[in-house]
């Protein structure tokens, strides 16, 4: 096929842009990203070539090569691995076919050491060549295929790609230099770089000997003898060590090596099961939530390797959706070498092991020190509320792992778990109380929350969009019974001195009049138990749908179900006091409409009639002028 010229996507040109004047603080990571690719392209062709072994019968001795020149002022990465077709290549150099890659760009701010771990969620670690480059060439044959493909850009506008007849099985990725990039054409630099970011690499990574010339061999095809070459890696995959010989900053660039992300994790677990079913997992929590968290259909999971063979990306079979965040490898002994992600679905031991691995996960969070723990909440809080309605065997550790901000807190940082909760209980006190808002502000100054104010009973302020939902799943803890401030009768029991509180009947003569003012809008009215300060507030029934539900109902296009609150009047308010005096009815009613109203604004509802509450407020000011 004739040779062409291609314009990158508009993504790809905006990344490019930024690729190339320096978003990076550190720009020798872009070996790190080449290699990485490379490994990723040979695990890739060993699982193919467990169905047609001829895919490698060429050259069967897998292999990465750094190469140089240091006249020319070259790099060449090279591998033997799956390689790519001419469309191949136009669809994964020319474009970046990763979801949510729009959002990346608009988050983009310039800042280097950001915006490089922003770089690390999307997988784009290929365009980091340009930081050192000015040149990039690309020349690959997908394993099994005639010809081959070559690739050049400069990292602007367009790039070029043309037939390559005597390309190599695999990908050969050579980089021109940028003038102020020279130092990485040296081999002193180029191994402690290969040693400090790969070394976990299963792979071998090799350099001509020291000695043996700069490295701008014959090419990667096996032709040159062993002895001139040497490997510059351990060529060890790091998670069938044993924990003893894995330092600390092996973990973290191995993280760094499946994740893509240019942040230390945050935790990490390395675990080798022997007895029924055989395999080791290294599973690590990130420091930082990727953007497309919330996407639960985006890609993610374990890498899964059977007997040290790679397998497959995003396992995701092997962890509960709302661990989707964990990153890692799982190598199994039990599973045979052809498992699909079908088979995967229906195995009895990937059931047995996503069980254990998710405890394992949940084991580690329980173990961060309060400092940690709290970086994590921040960022994954949301995804562990999921767990309790999705991991029904884990839902008492994940309660457990829970945190809340509280009415007992000074300021709305500082966090509880149900277990301190229970511990600061007051004697006799029968519930662990909570109230759902729109934001702590309003949870704070809700007046459902008055009586218990007074009692110094604390209760949980929650504030989340999916508190209202995960609230549904959670019953009790610790044997005490969960209760929304904001429900039905809060069942306080009774203070020292006082008789055990219990509503007044909403047969009350203000009651009746009040119920006969507002007509349909209220499904009762009655004298409260738990107001101290405010005139009035609105209760639901506790099967009711909150207004916070209604409006996710209503986002998802779903119509709510039809409910009316129960209206509860504070008698001691000189409010309510002035109502009570009031001999005009009609003045009454408009007084009882608007103490309803004020009580729907009090807690963040919606006015159905707001042009009817204004024309009421109106009328008493004038009545009162």
């Amino acid at each position: 096929m004739a040779k062409e010229t291609l314009g990158f996507q508009t993504e790809a040109k905006q990344l490019l842009h930024l690729m190339i004047h320096a978003l990076y603080s550190n720009r020798e990571i872009f070996l790190r990203e080449l290699i990485s690719n490379a490994s990723d392209a040979i695990d890739k062709l060993r699982f193919d070539a467990l169905a047609d072994a001829s895919l490698v019968a060429e050259d069967p001795n897998f292999k990465i090569r750094v190469e140089f020149d240091a006249e020319a002022k070259t790099i060449t990465v090279a591998d033997n691995g799956i390689g790519m077709t001419r469309e191949e290549v136009i669809a994964h150099l020319g474009t970046i076919a990763k979801s949510g890659t729009a959002e990346f760009l608009a988050e983009l701010t310039g800042e280097a050491q950001r915006d490089a771990q922003l770089i690390g969620q999307f997988g784009v670690g290929f365009y980091s060549a340009f930081m050192v480059a000015d040149d990039v060439e690309v020349v690959t044959r997908r394993a099994g295929a005639e010809g081959g493909t070559r690739w050049t850009s400069q990292g602007e506008d367009d790039f070029t790609v043309e037939d390559a007849p005597d390309a190599p099985r695999g990908a050969r990725v050579t980089l021109k230099l940028k003038a102020d990039a020279h130092e990485f054409a040296d081999a002193f630099r180029l191994r402690q770089i290969v040693r400090k970011y790969s070394d976990h690499i299963g792979v071998p990574v090799v350099m001509a000997a020291e000695g043996e010339g700069d490295g701008d061999g014959e090419g990667d095809d096996g032709a040159e003898p062993a002895a001139k070459e040497e490997t510059v890696n351990a060529a060890t995959a790091l998670w069938t060590r044993s924990r003893s010989e894995v330092k600390e900053e092996e973990y973290k660039a191995f993280y760094k090596h499946v994740s893509h992300d240019y942040e230390d994790p945050l935790c990490w677990s390395h675990n080798r099961v022997e007895g029924k079913h055989e395999y080791t997992s290294l599973v690590y929590v990130p420091r930082r939530a990727p953007m497309d968290l919330w996407n639960r259909e985006s890609p993610r999971g374990l890498k899964l390797y059977v007997q040290r063979v790679f397998i497959m990306d995003d396992a995701e079979q092997f962890l509960p959706l709302y661990l989707r965040f964990a990153r890692g490898v799982v190598d199994s002994n039990d599973l045979p070498l052809n498992i699909s992600r079908e088979l995967l679905q229906d195995n009895p031991a990937v059931s047995t092991m996503r069980n254990a691995l998710a405890k394992r996960v949940l084991d580690m969070l329980g173990k961060l020190d309060d400092e940690d723990y709290g970086k994590f909440w921040d960022e994954f809080g949301q995804a562990m509320k999921e767990g309790v309605a999705e991991d029904f065997a884990n839902r008492d550790a994940i309660l457990k792992l829970l945190r809340f901000t509280s009415t007992a807190a000074e300021s709305d940082a500082q966090r509880t778990s149900l277990t301190d909760y229970v511990g600061r209980m007051q004697e006799g006190q029968k519930h662990i109380y909570y109230i759902v808002a729109d934001s702590p502000t309003a949870a704070r100054g809700s007046p459902h929350l008055e009586a218990l104010k007074g009692r110094g009973v604390e209760a949980l302020l929650l504030t989340d969009r999916i508190d209202e939902w995960f609230m549904s799943f959670v019953n009790e803890f610790d044997g005490k019974p969960l209760k929304d401030a904001s429900r039905g009768d809060l069942e306080l029991g009774a203070a020292d001195g006082e008789a055990a509180d219990a509503p007044a009947a909403d047969d009350d003569a203000l009651c009746k009049r009040i119920a006969q003012a507002l007509g349909e809008r209220a499904e009762s009215v009655r004298r409260s138990t738990r107001l101290t300060d405010s005139p009035a507030c609105l209760v639901l029934a506790e099967g009711d749908v909150s207004e916070q539900m209604r409006r996710i109902m209503a986002v998802a296009g779903q119509a709510p179900p039809e409910s009316k609150p129960r209206l509860e009047i504070n008698p001691e308010h000189p409010l309510v006091a002035q109502l009570d005096q009031e001999p005009d009815e009609d003045r009454f009613a408009d007084f009882a409409n608007v103490l309803f109203d004020q009580a729907s604004l009090a807690e963040g509802r919606p006015l159905a009639d707001a042009g009817g509450y204004v024309k009421r407020v109106q009328r008493l000011l004038l009545g009162a002028a």
